[in-house]
């Protein structure tokens, strides 16, 4: 380790606070996406770059891990360089680097971590690293600049589904969780059971335009209950069931009447749960985050539910709802401004949990 680095990093982070408008380069490999953003302020994207791998992936039907990791080597210089060049920025130019540590798959994660630490130890930048699903939240703030905590916020995405009272920038509660597999999860399992391609999610609600949402009736018992736990695990195995007895019958099914039903099925329960805990925790702002936030169905049904309990509504801008460094880049710079810089020995976390 050079020495003075941390001194240098520590009095660049006083720097940093004291800024009216700091600039953060984010990196965020957690997944299937290599993303970097130039954010300043926390909330002006000044830049943002993508190199989505799902071409890599499809004939996979699904994410493979070590050639995510591959790939994120591969392309993670070339993504920085692109945009810094977009904020027509060099390293230089920067006040601080960040990267995603968790949760996401181990490999993916220390690409980015370790490309951000050798960044920012290179050029006396303090690092931070930021966790995933605070990035998603954060990706509100930068659709709705005014915005502040207190809020509830539904995250949905492939591997998390959770309800999260966001108490502050960096404080938040655990309110309710899915038991069995997270609502994008479920998408894709049952779009991979209808033939539709890699990735599911957005197959499934193409697919779910052209059906009728009350052809069936997908439920899980559990949903009914009071608790603000979901689970989606049963619709999944009744939509898998109802396929597999009408083909041991010789029946064929409406696909799209699938699709719909069970959309309506999920996004029901999910509304339901959000709107409960926004109610029971007296706040006014009910915010939905993560990659099924990207789902039109979802978006239009949570923003009527909130409006009919009297709470304000709020959802990212498309392009933050899947993977994103702009998202992360918010995310770390509350981080910074509340807790300082991360020490380089900071490691991937793959399962970190954001609350409990």
């Amino acid at each position: 380790m050079r020495l003075g680095y941390y001194d240098e990093a520590i009095k660049n982070a006083c720097e940093y606070r004291k800024k009216e408008a700091p600039v953060m380069l984010a990196i965020e490999s957690s997944c299937d996406e290599t993303a970097a953003s130039v954010v300043r302020g926390g909330r002006d994207v000044l830049s943002m770059s993508v190199y989505t791998q799902i071409p890599i992936h499809r004939k996979y039907g699904g994410v493979v891990p070590e050639l995510a990791s591959r790939s994120h080597v591969e392309k993670v210089a070339g993504v920085v360089d692109d945009a810094l060049e977009k904020a027509n920025m060099t390293i230089n130019d920067v006040d601080a680097v960040s990267a995603t540590y968790g949760p996401g798959l181990v490999g993916a994660l220390l690409v980015g971590l370790s490309y951000a630490k050798g960044l920012a130890y290179a050029s006396n930048k303090p690092f931070i690293g930021a966790d995933h699903i605070a990035g998603h939240i954060a990706a509100n703030y930068l659709s709705y600049k005014e915005l502040e905590p207190p809020f509830v916020c539904l995250v949905a995405s492939g591997g998390h589904s959770h309800i999260i009272l966001v108490e502050g920038y960096n404080s938040f509660k655990l309110l309710g969780r899915t038991r069995d597999d997270a609502a994008g999860e479920a998408f894709d399992k049952v779009a991979r059971a209808l033939g539709l391609s890699y990735p599911g999610g957005p197959e499934l609600e193409k697919l779910a335009r052209e059906g009728d949402a009350n052809a069936f009736s997908f439920r899980g018992g559990f949903n009914d209950g009071d608790s603000l736990d979901f689970s989606f695990s049963g619709i999944k195995t009744a939509v898998v069931n109802l396929m597999h007895n009408a083909e041991q019958k010789g029946e064929k099914l409406n696909r799209a009447d699938i699709a719909a039903s069970f959309q309506r099925s999920v996004v029901d329960t999910l509304c339901t749960k959000a709107v409960r805990a926004a109610k029971h925790n007296g706040v006014s702002t009910l915010a939905l985050a993560g990659g099924v936030s990207a789902n039109t169905a979802l978006r239009t049904a949570l923003e009527a539910e909130a409006k009919k309990a009297g709470l304000r509504f709020c959802r990212p801008d498309m392009r933050f709802c899947t993977d994103n460094a702009a998202m992360i880049a918010c995310a770390a710079h509350y981080a910074l401004m509340e807790a300082g810089p991360s020490e380089l020995s900071l490691n991937a976390q793959p399962s970190k949990e954001l609350a409990e």
